[in-house]
């Protein structure tokens, strides 16, 4: 299969994945039952009223790291807020602690509490797999949040934004802007080469410039702060006196990328960033810096977790879907913010 129509499917996939994403989020469609055609087909009528409305008292667990990075707070804020919104949830969130070997005894000791669904972010899914799997198999449903387990049995839904899409995104909008130039030089600044997430980030870009004929050339990796953001691209600029592009993934290392950016008094290149910060929209609204647009990768996907976590604890479904059961995956559209939209995703946006 060519590059060209392997994104063809995945765009057919992500088409079906926002119609997914959407049914969360649209009004209710007509229940009311049709006749029968001749064709064999018809209308399932099978819905539980309003979804909004109190069902019975549920405990909802949360697990996430330590809110020292500007998305991650976000997501904790967002699961909180929202829990927040049902007065039948108890909403009962642990510290996940700095990383895997702090999280795991505290989601275990969730567990001993015998909350009625798990919603969690884990540091490293792979090395969280064996946690969700135990409160799986002691009868505790879980909401795997962004950072995939490696075993579909550890979870009972998966939410997550769309990663490869996101490089899809950014790669898009550079090609586009670069079609025609003769050998531009396209830097890439990831954040935690380990995490798949980046990993299927990268790929999305590769496989969207190579649409363009265009390559990556200097790539350097962050860790998701700010510090080293700014390290590593005072790094790449000091070794590559011009750049056409840069796709930075994340806007919290961002804030140090435009940093070093600055310090170096460097305009001859354009900046796509990732996840959809506030301020990243502020620097694109403004058009103050080299950030022209971002793709997101928004933290409100915990709020429609706990949303989900609590029809999976109250035996509800999807009132929009046919299905009587809430679905196994959501995959959340990655979108491009650029000056033109920028206003409708300002409210949506994050503090770095």
């Amino acid at each position: 299969m060519s590059v060209s129509d392997a994104l063809s499917r995945r765009r057919l996939l992500a088409i079906g994945s926002a119609v997914g994403g959407g049914a969360l989020l649209a009004a209710c469609t007509s229940n009311e039952k049709k006749g029968d055609s001749g064709s064999g087909s018809q209308t399932v009528n099978n819905s539980q009223g309003d979804n909004t409305a109190p069902g019975k008292a549920v405990k909802i667990g949360f697990s996430a790291p330590a809110a020292d990075h500007g998305w991650i707070a976000a997501i904790t804020a967002n699961a909180t807020a929202q829990a927040g919104k049902y007065s039948e949830v108890t909403f009962v969130p642990v510290a996940a602690g700095k990383d895997v070997t702090e999280q795991r005894p505290a989601v275990e000791s969730l567990i001993s509490q015998k909350p009625d669904v798990i919603v969690m972010l884990p540091h490293d899914g792979a090395q969280m797999t064996s946690t969700g799997r135990k409160a799986m198999d002691a009868g505790i449903p879980v909401v795997n949040l962004d950072r995939e387990f490696s075993d579909p049995l550890a979870y009972r839904l998966l939410i997550k934004g769309d990663n490869y899409g996101m490089g899809v995104a950014a790669g898009h909008y550079i090609g586009q802007k670069l079609k025609g130039k003769t050998n531009p030089v396209i830097a890439e600044i990831p954040g935690i080469d380990e995490l798949q997430l980046t990993q299927d980030r990268s790929k999305g870009f590769r496989d969207a410039l190579a649409l363009y004929g265009l390559k990556v050339g200097p790539r350097i990796a962050a860790r998701f702060t700010v510090a080293s953001g700014q390290e590593v691209t005072a790094n790449l600029l000091s070794g590559n006196p011009h750049i056409d592009a840069v796709w930075n993934h994340d806007d919290d290392q961002g804030v140090g990328v435009l940093q070093a950016m600055q310090q170096a008094g460097r305009k001859e290149f354009f900046m796509v960033g990732g996840a959809g910060s506030l301020d990243a929209m502020q620097h694109i609204k403004a058009g103050d810096t080299p950030l022209e647009a971002t793709v997101t990768y928004s933290p409100t996907m915990a709020s429609s977790a706990i949303n989900l976590a609590r029809l999976i604890a109250q035996g509800r479904k999807m009132s929009e879907l046919a299905e009587l059961q809430v679905p196994k995956l959501i995959i959340l559209q990655s979108e491009t913010i650029t000056k033109d939209n920028v206003d409708q995703y300002m409210p949506l946006g994050f503090r770095s």
